[in-house]
């Protein structure tokens, strides 16, 4: 069976799919996960770099993580490239040499309660976030490889200065989900980023959530790529590609919300048609990898 990591996102509670071999296929690759569903998948692309450097073969055949945190994987040239075009991945869906297939994007935007502010109240720009209105009531998470992202499309120099400005906000920190929680509470007006996994969650049980409809949108991904020294390499490769089929589509939509920019048919490619979204590709993981350390300083987040 192949091995994934990064599987804890489905847990035990897939949605209901049309084709009962594909749901068997899925449900045997979890079952067959060693991983406990409860835990991060931050800092396991760290233990596979040590690993490969004393020769010690991986846990995983298939790592399905956040694009950025491919990069260190990428760097020491730790994924078993493929030509995933052959099994129909768009060519934009491919990253790190061949080495990544994108499976799922996100969506990273400000959010707010709209029973506290209303549409025509919120900010209108990303550099809105910095209006005085805003200062000491807006939480900014302390996981900080999300905004990030507007380096890509800013610049460093004038990205920093944004930070900077930021900072000055006396913004709250907080986790993610503590911040979700604190909007919906009202004890801030605004979290600077929020994915929309939190947004689709709130949709489901009536929370007031809602993102702040500005661009750029912030767009990172999940990608499935296979690992140097898996067990199963054929096996690996064809579940990466699968998991940008159609079929494999509907279910990240009906469980987690996401789904690809770049599979004609899913709501995430119907929602980016004509807007400026930022995504990343191996020539700026260096500068985002980077960007989340001096965010953090500026922020106070890490010395």
């Amino acid at each position: 069976m192949t091995r994934v990591w990064g599987w804890h996102r489905f847990g035990r509670d897939l949605p209901e799919v049309k084709e009962p071999k594909t749901r068997s296929a899925i449900e045997n690759t979890i079952n067959n996960n060693e991983r406990a569903s409860g835990k991060s998948n931050r800092g396991e692309e760290g233990k596979l770099v040590a690993q490969a450097a004393t020769g010690v073969a991986p846990d995983w055949d298939l790592m399905v993580i956040i694009d950025a945190l491919h990069g260190p994987l990428w760097q020491k040239k730790l994924h078993v490239p493929y030509d995933y075009g052959k099994l129909g991945a768009d060519s934009r869906a491919v990253h790190y040499d061949n080495g990544t297939v994108s499976i799922a994007n996100q969506v990273v935007l400000p959010a707010y309660n709209p029973k506290i502010l209303g549409r025509n109240d919120v900010p209108k720009s990303w550099e809105d976030l910095l209006n005085p209105r805003w200062k000491g009531k807006i939480g900014v998470p302390t996981a900080t490889g999300q905004m990030d992202f507007l380096a890509i499309l800013w610049g460093e120099e004038k990205f920093i200065d944004f930070v900077r400005a930021l900072a000055k906000q006396e913004p709250i920190p907080g986790k993610l989900a503590e911040l979700a929680t604190r909007l919906e509470l009202g004890e801030i007006l605004l979290a600077s980023t929020l994915t929309d996994s939190f947004i689709y969650r709130a949709k489901k049980t009536g929370a007031p959530l809602e993102h702040v409809q500005i661009q750029p949108v912030v767009s990172p991904a999940y990608h499935a790529g296979v690992l140097k020294g898996a067990r199963h390499l054929n096996a690996g490769h064809l579940l990466a590609a699968f998991l940008t089929a159609p079929e494999a589509q509907q279910i990240w939509e009906q469980y987690g919300g996401q789904s690809s920019a770049f599979v004609a048919g899913t709501k995430m490619y119907s929602y980016v048609q004509g807007k400026a979204v930022i995504y990343l590709t191996q020539k700026e993981v260096a500068l985002v990898n980077r960007m989340v350390g001096e965010i953090g300083k500026i922020l106070g987040f890490r010395r």
